[in-house]
């Protein structure tokens, strides 16, 4: 997703049009968003785990 968030940062700074790009990252995000939904349906935890968390537990 920075992938799709920086296309759109420079072509909004380079005064091009980004309508593609940021569609493309909003319909990124919805995917996410019901991804989560689910995770939590089928009974995930309320935090997500992260990279730091990860890496706490493994040492």
């Amino acid at each position: 997703m920075a992938d799709f968030e920086a296309v759109v940062r420079d072509r909004i700074n380079g005064d091009r049009d980004c309508t593609q790009q940021a569609l493309a990252q909003m319909d990124l995000r919805r995917r996410i968003n019901l991804l989560v939904g689910e995770w939590k349906a089928a009974g995930g935890v309320d935090v997500l785990p992260d990279v730091r968390g990860r890496m706490r537990l493994r040492s």
